[in-house]
């Protein structure tokens, strides 16, 4: 039977189609030692972790990631499992060992390569230690066995997968670094049991990656407050009825210097105020599945997330909120502010241009004024030469008119004359210029 060929594949296909396959749950069965690391690296290590993974394997003798890989997953030896998920901007690192160990607290990676644990590039986030038991009957743990598990320390826990295992932890980092999980499977599978790990795991790196905004959010919050006080302060001056050009330019170059001081802010915050949003919708995400059901005398994990974790995420939502609310506050308070400069430069430039309005008049009755002494000055030049050249002729005998007389006669017509010419000329002027 000829099968139908298809259009060509998308470039993007196989890695999408792929995808949802991408870092599955390791199958675990108890009794078991499962210690998970989270570490934040920035992207010019990525290629330093890529190889210090592989000398891992090298060291096991195991098939290394291929270059460019996201996620990995290994048997280093019989007893001893790894897996290694790349995140956006951290890393995860899974061990899996066989057997309960001979101390509550012991981990998985006491049997890895000496030092290579301590050596893998980037900043610890998050180091969880799970102990993994098998659990015969459908029991509550008594306050005994969780004082001899976790100490004098409040713990979190419930029955999870609708009854069929019992999580609980502390949530608090120990002297070596972990924070210790117990999982008592009733009837879970093997991957069942990998799967209720894998969201404790995650739980604990989501929270913590979300929490990274806190610091900032604290640092911001003096700062803000600051802000707000110095704008509302700026705010009455702009309200004030009293002001000229001077004070509402001081006004516009403070309100510069609060919108300069505000964007630096949201620069330096908004990606990990953005990253705490999405890493808390994680946690309640990775909290929802894990289906709890309440244990006589425990809180749960969402009630323990409720009480401390979610108050810190609506602190960073809140400074971030109050961020761009100053941003739009700023703006508005400058767009009123340029809008009363605008109003008041306009009618500057209307009494500049009626005062220019008043020179040109000025200036044109000067100019009249100018006129009429140059026809009168330029006409009793020409009459004089008329007079000189009347005088002239009578003395050659071509002329019997008295001089005086010709002087007298041709004095209007001069004037007329010159009057006309400057009046033509005018006329040709105001043209050239309407042009």
């Amino acid at each position: 039977m000829n099968q139908p060929s298809l259009p060509p594949d998308h470039p993007d296909r196989p890695a999408l189609a792929a995808e949802v396959h991408a870092r599955p749950p390791m199958p675990v069965v108890g009794p078991a030692r499962v210690t998970y690391l989270a570490v934040l690296i920035d992207p010019a290590q990525r290629a330093q972790e890529s190889a210090h993974l592989r000398a891992l394997c090298v060291h096991f003798g195991v098939t290394p990631p291929a270059e460019g890989a996201t996620h990995f997953s290994g048997e280093l030896h019989p007893s001893l499992r790894v897996k290694w998920e790349r995140h956006g901007e951290f890393s995860g690192y899974t061990f899996y060992a066989a057997g309960a160990g001979q101390e509550l607290g012991q981990t998985a990676v006491t049997d890895l390569l000496p030092g290579w644990l301590q050596s893998v590039p980037g900043r610890t986030v998050a180091a969880l230690s799970a102990q993994v038991w098998k659990q015969h009957q459908a029991a509550v743990p008594s306050q005994e066995e969780l004082a001899a598990w976790f100490g004098d320390s409040a713990v979190a826990g419930s029955e999870v997968a609708e009854g069929a295992a019992f999580a609980c932890t502390d949530f608090r980092t120990r002297d070596d670094g972990f924070t210790r999980v117990v999982l008592l499977d009733r009837n879970l599978t093997p991957y069942q049991t990998g799967r209720i790990l894998q969201r404790l795991f995650e739980i604990e790196a989501y929270r913590m990656m979300a929490l990274l905004a806190l610091p900032i959010a604290r640092r911001q919050s003096p700062r803000i407050l600051d802000i707000e006080r110095s704008l509302a302060a700026l705010t009455d001056g702009i309200a004030s009825g009293e002001h000229d050009a001077a004070s509402d330019e001081a006004l516009l170059q403070q309100l510069t210097r609060l919108a300069a001081e505000i964007e630096s802010g949201l620069s330096a915050s908004q990606f990990r105020f953005g990253a705490c949003r999405a890493y808390a919708d994680l946690v309640s995400r990775r909290i929802q599945e894990l289906r709890e059901r309440r244990a006589p005398g425990l809180q749960t994990l969402e009630e323990f997330m409720s009480r401390r974790f979610q108050p810190a995420v609506a602190t960073c939502q809140t400074v971030s909120q109050r961020l761009h609310d100053l941003s739009e506050r700023v703006a508005q308070a400058s767009g009123l502010l340029r809008t009363r400069v605008e109003i008041a430069r306009e009618r500057q430039n209307q009494q500049l241009l009626a005062s220019m309005d008043r020179r040109a008049r000025l200036q044109l009755r000067l100019q009249q004024t100018v006129e009429g002494l140059s026809v009168a000055a330029i006409s009793y030049y020409v009459a004089g030469l008329v007079g000189y050249a009347a005088k002239g002729l009578r003395s050659a005998g071509w002329w019997e008119l008295d001089p005086d007389i010709a002087v007298g006669v041709s004095v209007p017509v001069v004037a007329l004359l010159f009057y006309m010419a400057m009046r033509r000329a005018r006329r040709h002027m105001f043209k050239g210029t309407s042009d």
